[in-house]
């Protein structure tokens, strides 16, 4: 086995990452907790965990908190930020084409959700109004990949997604002035998802993720969350600033496309259905969502039975293990790898092989940023 410390600083191997959760205004958490083995699972103002993340959460009254969603580099008695292993050397860890075209950003953000209620109504900047309003080269197009839940009060889970036919920007800035909760959502599609479920959200495209769901999240590198009600389905009162982002309450509703879809066209236009992309016999990479479907993130899933060779021809990505757990062998050196474990794989780690080390199934997420060719 390589030495941690020096895997972790020549990036000849994965890179193993501290588990980063962030404080949200809705309730959550206990099957993330249950995924990392907790004795004491609970739902509580931490339901996210995110992964290889860069980028720092934006809580009103906990600025103070600088860190809050960074990842850090799991080393004994080290505080490393993985930005500060990045901007050490973007070339070497994010790859040369991916520098030149991104500088030292890793272009995408990871999260882990569970939600034990329903978010508030809510919609993220395109890039283009993000660069208007918030002076941001990114927006927060993302991508959910439901990987399990719960009912919730009887409930199984559920998400909202898209306006339904009809619905106005008048209408819709009456609803929130009005703050007629039930009158927002009666405007968009409610859909119950079911485990393996891909939905692509589109900047300016309204939706909640419903109670009950267990995703990832994969999206564009920010934290620019426009919220529409004043409180939380549980009663958390939501500060002004958490509403419109300091862009005030007119300009909030110009991150809105007030594009209208029937049912049937709204999981035509936003369901992504996967496909396999490497398999061998009891072994498969399945990609959840790709660059055919949007230039700025792509997510795969890999199943193990016993081996199976990852290539990558110099593109960085990140590792979420879901189940099992193996070694990934790179060049005669080994590294174990458990459940609920995350990880960067630098883009000098261009292939590698996994090998299963149980009889269970190893299920692990493949997470990379934006499209760079």
């Amino acid at each position: 086995m390589l030495d941690v410390n020096t895997i972790k600083l020549d990036g000849s191997m994965p890179i193993k990452l501290t588990s980063a959760r962030a404080w949200r205004t809705y309730l959550g958490g206990k099957l993330i907790d249950e995924l990392h083995g907790s004795n004491q699972p609970e739902d509580n103002h931490f339901p996210e965990e995110w992964i290889m993340s860069i980028v720092s959460a934006r809580n009103i009254g906990r600025e103070h908190i600088v860190d809050e969603g960074l990842s850090k580099v799991d080393i004994p008695d080290t505080d490393m930020a993985l930005k500060k292993l990045i901007d050490r050397s973007p070339e070497k860890f994010l790859g040369k084409r991916h520098f030149e075209k991104f500088g030292n950003q890793t272009g995408v953000l990871v999260k882990i959700i569970d939600s034990a209620e329903r978010l508030t109504v809510q919609v993220h900047p395109d890039r283009e109004k993000a660069q208007e309003l918030f002076h941001s080269s990114y927006g927060k197009t993302e991508c959910w990949h439901i990987l399990g839940g719960r009912e919730i009060d009887g409930e199984p889970p559920y998400v909202y997604l898209g306006f339904k036919p009809g619905v106005t920007r008048e209408q819709w800035e009456r609803l929130f002035y009005e703050q007629d909760i039930q009158g927002m959502l009666d405007c968009m599609h409610k859909f119950y998802v079911n485990t393996g479920d891909t939905f692509l959200i589109e900047g300016g495209t309204p939706h909640a993720i419903g109670s009950g769901c267990l995703l990832v999240e994969i999206q564009e590198p920010t934290d620019y969350t426009i919220r529409i009600e004043k409180t939380s389905p549980s009663g958390f009162k939501i500060d002004d600033f958490m509403c419109h982002q300091g862009i005030g309450f007119k300009k909030m509703f110009d991150c809105f496309k007030y594009e209208n879809f029937t049912r049937e066209e709204t999981l035509n236009k936003w369901q992504v259905a996967p496909f396999v992309v490497n398999e061998t016999k009891d072994n498969k990479e399945t990609e959840l969502i790709g660059y055919n479907n949007t230039p700025y993130f792509r997510m795969s899933l890999v199943e193990v039975d016993n081996e199976l060779k990852i290539n990558d021809n110099g593109v960085f990505s990140g590792l979420y293990i879901l189940s099992g757990n193996a070694t990934i062998i790179k060049d005669g050196e080994s590294q174990v790898v458990n459940k609920g474990e995350q990880f960067f794989v630098p883009a000098n780690v261009s292939s590698f092989l996994i090998k299963n080390q149980t009889n269970e199934k190893f299920k692990a997420l493949r997470l990379f940023g934006p499209k760079v060719v």
